[in-house]
């Protein structure tokens, strides 16, 4: 249980990252990610990654620069412009649904303009799930200048799209319904310089 704790990747850059056990035994056709993460990086970054052996990019949240989240779903991407940060804590949570192709992006606790993304695909099932890097082959593959550093926090994967009030639940780290990966019960191995640390600020 990781509640009220963090990830602190140290280095910048980092060849560090985080491997989460999720138990995806299924293609996925629905999902919500949410992560809580905190960063002066100004260069591009890898938040969270899934890669199937067929996909790298089967699943990835990315920052190419502070006012841009980047979201593939087998490896298309579309792009959400968000406000270049002020130091804080930046909460995202993104959905997508393959019958309508439709990306969902809350940021802070608010939506953004949907987008259209991958109608029809399936996410492949037993993969390989990370923090702090993007995976260019299936658990690896690394470039250290998309790697992570700073603070993460409060990941989750659900393998449903959420609704409103979940989402703002997420945000507002309130009673959340069980997911494939859960902040309050995380699977994990450190692979590298993170250190779990108690989370110094909201």
């Amino acid at each position: 249980d990781l509640y009220r704790k963090v990830f602190v990747f140290r280095n910048d850059p980092s060849d560090a990252y985080v491997l989460l056990r999720a138990k995806l035994e299924q293609p996925l056709e629905n999902l919500t990610v949410c992560l809580r993460s905190y960063t002066d990086l100004s260069r591009p970054h890898s938040l969270f990654s899934y890669a199937t052996k067929a996909q790298d990019n089967e699943i990835l949240l990315f920052k190419p620069k502070p006012s841009e989240y980047r979201f593939y779903v087998g490896g298309k991407f579309v792009t959400f412009r968000v406000p270049e940060g002020r130091g804080d804590w930046e909460h995202v949570c993104i959905s997508w649904e393959s019958a309508t192709g439709m990306a969902e992006f809350w940021f802070n606790g608010k939506p953004w303009p949907r987008k259209g993304l991958q109608r029809g695909y399936a996410v492949g099932a037993e993969g390989a799930a990370l923090l702090g890097q993007e995976q260019d082959a299936f658990g690896g593959g690394f470039d250290v200048y998309n790697s992570f550093s700073g603070e993460l926090a409060d990941v989750y994967l659900w393998d449903a799209g959420l609704s409103p009030d979940k989402m703002r639940a997420a945000y507002l780290s309130l009673r959340l319904p069980p997911a494939i990966l859960a902040w309050k019960s995380l699977s994990y191995e450190v692979k590298g310089d993170v250190v779990v640390k108690p989370r110094l600020r909201e």
